[in-house]
């Protein structure tokens, strides 16, 4: 006779459940229920769902992780990296050229506002300029001689985004691109 722990009924030791409540008294995988103990066993179900919400929280972790580390852009190309020997740094992925053109000797500071580079020369030059996409741009350019035209153009992907002249006269002459 098996007693029911719910509500005491004794019931035939082959009974599943309670005859009186109708209880579990007993599982086909799993010993009798005693004195209303629960089963030694781990529910295999929750451990289950448990394996999986951990991996979809450790995939999505990983995904996002890849995804942010990917989409920032590298030091390199953020930074006007100066090297101990005094080079600079110049990557392709700079959009920026500056394009300086004069009948006679001129000198230029160029690049961003914060961090200007001089260059001084004669005819026409082409300079990549150490600036990111979305830093400001200054070019001021001056000639040394009175004669001849002095003129710069500002450059971003290849295309013209600003341009100016020495026509007015002036020695000097300055773009100041605002990205």
């Amino acid at each position: 006779m098996v007693k029911c722990p719910r509500c005491g009924y004794e019931n035939a030791s082959s009974s599943v459940y309670c005859d009186n409540c109708a209880y579990l008294l007993s599982d086909k995988n799993s010993a009798r229920v005693n004195n209303g103990s629960k089963p030694s066993r781990w529910n295999v179900g929750i451990a289950k769902k448990i394996v999986i919400v951990l991996g979809i929280i450790v995939i999505a972790l990983l995904l996002f992780s890849f995804a942010y580390n990917n989409s920032q852009p590298s030091h390199n190309d953020t930074l006007n990296v100066i090297y101990d020997d005094g080079s600079q740094h110049q990557s392709s992925s700079y959009p920026f050229k500056a394009i300086i053109k004069g009948d006679g000797n001129w000198h230029a500071q160029m690049g961003n506002p914060n961090y200007l580079v001089d260059k001084s020369d004669s005819g026409t030059k082409t300079y990549s300029l150490d600036c990111a996409a979305w830093d400001d741009v200054k070019i001021t350019a001056e000639k040394y001689s009175g004669e001849g035209e002095l003129s710069i153009q500002l450059l971003r992907n290849g295309k013209v985004v600003a341009e100016n002249s020495t026509t007015n006269g002036s020695n000097t002459v300055s773009i100041y691109f605002d990205s």
